[in-house]
């Protein structure tokens, strides 16, 4: 069966009753009006969520291992910045400190992110009016932090007390960490994680996705990979600078161990502004934006290749013979 099309009889005297008229015009299709990187998910496939899931935790899990091996250095220096207090000096040695601990909580967050955000954002695209995409991406981000931050937080608190020279191997600051400060040492700073991460996350994918399918608009074409590693490290450069007053409080937080020199994110707030300036809260800012800009750019760049790589190997749905 063809299209349904609305016929209008011009003649005079057709004998075209008002049922039969009404039957005509009862499924013609309307056309609405989309905005700008609106998605239109009419002619999607059905949805699968286990392959969907499957291959946002490769694919994530690729990314993030990628990123974190490539910027880990510069990382090193923005948490040292960051803890430094007053005009302390940081020392250059070491930037590689903690990174294969790190790798072994990086590769599950990332899976665990990509995992539950890739499903979500489907979903949500599905549930949400075509003009409010930018709400689903941002949402989806939100869940997929969320997710992530249970393996996120403990590999943070880890990798930061050995990139500030408190711990000279990560099984060493596991030990001391769950011997002096027991299981919520390993989720200190959890609530300003979350503070830090999910807008983060949020507006980062948010941001990435609407430039995304603006530009696919525009170009009227699918991206190539230094396309989407352009829109990835602007996306990402700009989402570090917002959010680097809430990194600052973060590593504070996670660094300052069983010595409890702040009471809380408020209260960190407070003795940072007071004792060094509104300033420090932008404290390592250059760096962020820096690693975060480039990880953007390889992290995307990668998700998207490996995410079409994946789909590749999909095998083909079978053709259905009948035609309408």
């Amino acid at each position: 069966m063809g299209p349904l099309t609305l016929v209008v009889n011009s003649k005079t005297g057709s004998g075209t009753s008002p049922d039969e008229y009404s039957q005509k015009t009862q499924y013609a299709p309307i056309g609405t009006r989309k905005s700008f990187a609106s998605v239109s998910m009419q002619e999607e496939k059905p949805f699968d969520f286990l392959r969907t899931l499957f291959e946002g935790v490769i694919a994530g899990g690729t990314a993030g291992v990628v990123v974190e091996t490539a910027l880990y250095p510069i990382d090193t220096i923005k948490t040292r910045l960051q803890a430094a207090r007053g005009g302390g000096r940081i020392a250059f040695k070491g930037l590689y400190s903690g990174l294969t601990g790190n790798l072994a909580g990086v590769l599950p967050a990332s899976a665990i992110f990509v995992g539950v955000y890739e499903p979500a954002k489907k979903k949500l695209l599905k549930i949400f009016p075509e003009n409010l995409s930018a709400l689903a991406h941002f949402t989806a981000g939100a869940f997929g932090g969320i997710a992530a931050s249970l393996v996120r937080v403990p590999t943070e608190v880890v990798k930061q007390r050995m990139q500030t020279g408190q711990f000279t191997s990560a099984s060493v600051a596991v030990r001391h960490i769950a011997f002096k400060e027991g299981f919520k040492g390993f989720y200190a700073g959890y609530g300003s994680f979350l503070l830090r991460d999910l807008p983060f996350d949020a507006i980062q994918f948010c941001l990435y996705e609407q430039l995304r399918l603006g530009y696919k608009k525009a170009a009227k074409r699918e991206l190539n990979d230094p396309e989407n590693a352009i829109i990835g490290a602007f996306a990402g450069a700009v989402t570090g600078a917002i959010t680097t007053p809430l990194d600052v409080i973060k590593t504070r937080l996670m660094v300052q161990g069983s010595a409890n020199q702040y009471k809380g994110i408020i209260d960190c707030v407070q003795t940072v502004v007071r004792e060094e300036g509104r300033s420090a809260l932008l404290k390592g800012i250059g760096p962020r934006v820096l690693w975060i800009g480039i990880g953007g750019s390889i992290f995307f760049g990668v998700l998207e290749r490996t995410k079409q790589l994946l789909a590749q190997r999909k095998p083909a749905l079978p053709q259905d013979s009948k035609q309408d």
